[in-house]
């Protein structure tokens, strides 16, 4: 009996080994991590980053001053810390940049009030201030657009229905909760798929949404209002619409596109506002309203990613990445979406710098633009360096065969209860050491589900491990994502500090760990 329980004892130890051994190899630097606890709690400038990305480089709309100005100061910073061969890395056309330089939308009667609203991206403005009357464009059918023709000409036209706001029942600011989180461990990995554009006959709502818009270009209206989802007077502003023929074939035009047509000055307005002057109308009120509205676009160029590195000693060739986004919509400053991304990563490559390491593998640190047209900056990166998927094939360049992964901060400035590892089991394990300094913070949480529309997506379409973290999202979705609300005050101080601990310990981790990053 001895002699077949020590049998036993050494199979178990030896279908063990395995485990037993990864996890050696992939524990965490206690001292090393102990050390960015103390720079990044005690002496953390991941508030001052953000601030400099917001209060004074904010809005980042790509391509704008504002966005250039922003990476401009990103590079200096990162520059400033000893972050080697920083530099702007082209993606490919983008368009033109835009920017606002005056905007103000007073009602002058019935009753005087300043609307709450902003022009939406890559808008012509007005030629000087204009006092004109509203029009509300009541249109349900065709038919009611022929009793609007020669109505419109020189008047703003408020152009959707009244969007009701209702009342906030459930608080706006979460925690995700144990029983969540437990979900999201217990998921599993989920398969996104891709469809076709859809294409709409004539006669289905697009198709008259679109003879409105020519009816109002057709007609001369000075500028086209509409409301906005959100409450409270917070608004969502994003690209001006490009009127476009919902049964045509081919891509759409984006309106910052060189070759976009003109359309019509456009303005997104709080709901509450918009709403008041839709019932004033419908009471067969004058609304009379003065408006001055100046745009400018700047010419079309290249949109660019800033990109620095604190150099590999023996496997420098190979490379081990995080990023956020450094582009955000223009109506707020942009902090949740995405300034405390990128606050986050500069702050992680000061807590490497300031703590002297010498990494096996170099580690990346990528700013993306083009994220809010569609992941531009990330996907361009990912083609022009690493590879590319064509139909069902992947081919990756040389470096893309030495890329070890990609670490993403998006969605908001909560604190990150764990990770989505994509459908790739391989590296729970690895992962799971990591976690460990930062388990009694409540962050431990494994999802094998995948989470998609934010910048790791491009590295795992081609196969490379990327990874974004899982988010308590705070004010998120209720209230900061792309509204003119996500100002420096929506970011929590303390998550972000400990946000940028746990990115350098990843980062670390990643790039000193024996082989590079399983793939699926």
């Amino acid at each position: 009996m001895k002699k077949f329980r020590s049998y036993l004892y050494a199979a178990l130890l030896m279908l063990s080994a395995p485990t037993l051994l990864a996890q050696h190899r992939d524990a965490v630097d206690t001292a090393l991590v102990s050390k960015f606890r103390k720079e990044g709690l005690k002496n953390s400038r991941v508030m001052e980053i953000l601030s400099m990305l917001t209060d004074m480089n904010g809005p980042r709309l790509t391509n704008s001053p504002g966005y250039k100005n922003a990476a401009n100061y990103a590079k200096s910073a990162l520059e400033g810390w000893g972050v080697g061969n920083v530099h702007f890395d082209s993606f490919g056309p983008f368009g033109r940049g835009w920017f606002v330089k005056k905007f103000s939308l007073q009602v002058m009667a019935p009753v005087y009030f300043s609307v709450i609203g902003y022009p939406k991206a890559w808008s012509p403005g007005v030629k000087g201030t204009h006092k004109t009357e509203a029009i509300y464009l009541d249109v349900k059918t065709e038919e009611d657009l022929e009793k609007y023709k020669g109505k419109l000409k020189g008047k703003i036209v408020l152009f959707d229905f009244p969007i009701m706001p209702k009342p906030a029942f459930k608080p706006d600011a979460t925690r995700l909760t144990d029983s969540t989180l437990l979900k999201m461990a217990n998921a599993a990995a989920s398969n996104r798929s891709g469809g076709s554009r859809r294409r709409f006959a004539a006669g289905a709502p697009e198709m008259l949404t679109y003879k409105k818009w020519r009816l109002c270009e057709s007609e001369g209206a000075l500028a086209v209002m509409e409301g906005s989802r959100g409450s409270y007077g917070t608004f969502y502003a994003s690209a001006a619409t490009v009127p476009t023929d919902p049964t045509a074939t081919g891509a759409r035009v984006s309106a910052q596109a060189d070759n976009a047509p003109e359309i019509l000055p456009q303005i997104v307005v709080a709901a509450e506002h918009y709403n008041r002057l839709v019932r004033q109308l419908q009471q067969g009120l004058t609304v009379k309203l003065e408006l001055a509205m100046e745009t400018e676009f700047t010419k079309p160029e290249d949109g660019f990613n800033v990109i620095g590195e604190i150099p590999g000693t023996d496997k420098k060739e190979e490379v081990v990445m995080f990023g956020a986004h450094l582009d955000s919509w223009h109506s707020g400053t942009g902090t949740t979406d995405n300034a405390v991304g990128v606050a986050i990563c500069m702050e992680a490559m000061r807590l490497l710098k300031a703590a002297g390491v010498q990494p096996s593998r170099t580690i990346r640190i990528g700013l993306w633009g083009g994220e809010e047209q569609g992941l531009l900056g990330s996907t361009g990166y990912v083609k022009k360096h690493l590879g590319e998927r064509v139909a069902d094939s992947v081919k990756l360049t040389a470096e893309g065969e030495k890329f070890s992964v990609y670490f993403n901060t998006d969605n908001g400035g909560g604190r990150w209860r764990g990770v989505y590892l994509q459908g790739n089991e391989n590296v729970r394990p690895i992962f799971r050491e990591w976690l460990k300094p930062f388990e009694k913070d409540g962050t431990s949480t494994l999802s094998l589900s995948n989470t998609g529309s934010t910048d790791h997506i491009p590295f795992d379409n081609v196969g490379l491990p990327g990874f974004q973290f899982i988010t308590d999202p705070i004010e998120y979705f209720a209230r900061s994502w792309h509204s003119s609300m996500d100002m420096y005050e929506r970011a929590v101080e303390a998550d972000l500090k400990q946000n940028a601990v746990m990115l350098a310990t990843f980062a670390i981790g990643a790039a000193n760990r024996e082989g590079l990053m399983p793939r699926k």
